[in-house]
């Protein structure tokens, strides 16, 4: 959900770099996971907002020195605690599908998905002869994802694959 970047005041409130565009959703669920300590939930006292950055106050979070310590860590929700459009889905997800260009024939398996800064994400495709495809998840090439179905649906330009 988003990342500790600075302490924000004397009291343990935080501020958070969101990886979300929908920054709201850390009212909505109410508590978060810190790094990859899946087995404590900790709960969201206090959510405000400062242009692109949101400033969290943490349950048993008191000081600067215990945000300090917080710099740089990552904040969790699991998929199961919202409800998500039904088109919606996660990166995650996408890894394992098959990949078909729009006339039907056979790509490949979605192999990773490459997050940029900036940027559009890139697919990366490995071929049924082994070779990596790096696709931009642009509407122009990617004309389809069917997380049901397990198939996403590619339109490269000639030399891409």
């Amino acid at each position: 959900m988003g990342q500790i970047v600075n302490t924000q005041g004397l009291k343990g409130e935080m501020r958070i770099y969101p990886l979300t565009d929908y920054p709201e959703r850390f009212e909505e669920v109410g508590w978060v996971f810190l790094g990859d300590d899946f087995d404590k939930k900790i709960k969201i006292q206090k959510v405000r907002y400062k242009k692109n950055i949101v400033i969290l106050k943490l349950e048993g979070i008191d000081s600067i020195e215990q945000v300090e310590l917080l710099r740089n860590r990552y904040l969790y929700i699991p998929r199961e605690s919202r409800e998500l459009p039904e088109d919606t889905y996660y990166i995650d997800d996408l890894i394992g599908l098959k990949v078909y260009l729009v006339d039907g024939d056979y790509v490949g398996v979605m192999e990773d998905v490459f997050s940029t800064a900036g940027a559009n994400d890139v697919y990366v495709i490995r071929s049924q002869e082994g070779r990596e495809i790096m696709i931009p998840a642009v509407g122009e090439f990617v004309k389809e994802i069917d997380i049901h179905g397990g198939r996403i649906t590619i339109d490269p330009i000639e030399g891409m694959i």
